[in-house]
């Protein structure tokens, strides 16, 4: 999610994460599982040659996969060796929070631009809509229970779908009515507590509404936030707050754990497997914020309860001299750490971090990475949204956590 300065800041946050699509550039020599990283600032694609061809009809890729690279020997024993890397579907938009249905066995997964949540069926391999308007949601997750947990852009608050179909708000504002940004991400903490971010990335025409007049996000009253949806405004925020990030008590008081100055402009968030480490991602300045933004890495936190402590970077996201932007992140039983990552082509895609912090290996990809998740019946399939793409590689490790 990392900007020019002179762009608009949301568009130029999607024209990064996007990246390139020629793939009949200059070839490189093959690097795959088994090989070291070649040393080098901006690759000039991210497959090997012949170019690497996409989609269903696409012939099998070169195996060991050429885009999953080991930078360290522990790599090796996550990654399958036959694993291929694959685009099992494309549309348009923008793709996001990816989470697994276990008892559906389907991954469900937002489009936060045409405002519509998608399933992917594991039997078939078939996407199909599962809700036809879903208020621009982000981020997804299901609790212990296998209740669906959604942020809403549109509305600006955090949601649970019951088992009856109905639907339960979690929270839509804290404090003494204060009102949300757009919450990003979400996940569930084994006390039965709900943890999610605030940034303001969905304060866009795009990807929800602007403020009213006035705010941040529509500073000079320019733009009609109402037009194209009746309930705008009629529910949520209307003008934009500072950053936080917030945890849903068991008895639905909302807090909030994090501020701006901890965390700033906190975006992907998950725990460690044994929920004794709260890792969240700061990412660059939203629409209508003043000041530099998030410093684009990886912070963790040790947690014992709702006790947050020793603050500290836990990756600083650069690589090979590029400032790499991370967004959603995602445990292993490992306690690896899967992140997204967007940046130039060839850098782009997942970038995955044993319990130390180290830098073990890496997924290209051709469009930046938003959001990931674990998968499949046995939970031994990375799924990765980028762009208007979602992905699949098989591995030999499992997610944790229940999404």
């Amino acid at each position: 999610m990392s900007r020019p300065a002179a762009p608009h800041p949301d568009l130029a946050r999607r024209r990064l994460l996007q990246g390139a699509a020629g793939l009949g550039l200059a070839s490189l020599a093959p690097a795959g599982l088994f090989a070291a990283e070649p040393s080098r600032l901006q690759p000039p694609s991210v497959v090997t040659q012949p170019p690497r061809q996409w989609g269903p009809d696409a012939p099998p890729s070169f195996i060991p996969d050429p885009d999953v690279i080991a930078l360290d020997p522990s790599f090796k024993n996550l990654a399958y060796f036959s694993g291929e890397l694959r685009r099992v579907w494309t549309g348009h938009g923008w793709v996001e929070g990816p989470a697994w249905n276990s008892e559906g066995r389907f991954l469900l997964f937002s489009n936060t631009m045409d405002s519509r949540q998608y399933r992917y069926l594991w039997e078939t391999g078939e996407v199909t809509v599962f809700r036809p308007e879903a208020y621009h949601p982000n981020g997804n997750t299901y609790d212990f229970e296998g209740r669906q947990i959604t942020c809403e852009h549109q509305f600006r608050r955090v949601i649970r779908w019951e088992h009856d179909g109905s639907a339960t708000v979690l929270a839509d504002h804290w404090g003494r009515d204060t009102p949300f940004n757009s919450p990003n991400d979400v996940v569930v903490h084994r006390d039965g507590s709900i943890w999610f971010t605030d940034p303001a990335y969905g304060d866009t025409l795009a990807e929800g509404h602007v403020d009213e007049p006035g705010g941040a996000a529509n500073p000079q009253g320019l733009l009609h936030w109402r037009l194209g949806d009746e309930t705008t405004g009629a529910m949520g925020g209307r003008r934009r707050q500072p950053d936080h990030t917030f945890r849903i008590d068991p008895s639905g008081r909302v807090d909030a754990v994090l501020d701006q100055s901890q965390v700033a402009d906190p975006n992907g968030i998950c725990f460690s497997p044994d929920y004794r480490t709260l890792y969240v991602v700061s990412t660059p300045a939203a629409v209508g914020q003043q000041g530099p933004g998030g410093d684009q890495a990886i912070h963790a936190f040790d947690l014992d309860g709702s006790r947050i402590s020793r603050p500290r970077i836990f990756a600083d996201m650069k690589f090979q001299g590029v400032q790499m932007n991370p967004d959603g992140i995602r445990a292993d039983v490992y306690g690896n750490l899967w992140c997204g990552a967007s940046g130039p082509l060839g850098l782009c895609g997942v970038f995955v971090f044993n319990p130390a912090g180290k830098l073990i290996g890496r997924i290209r990809l051709p469009q930046g990475c938003s959001n990931l998740t674990f998968g499949g019946p046995q939970r031994d399939h990375l799924f990765m949204c980028a762009a208007q793409s979602l992905y699949v590689l098989q591995l030999e490790t499992q997610g944790a956590g229940p999404a």
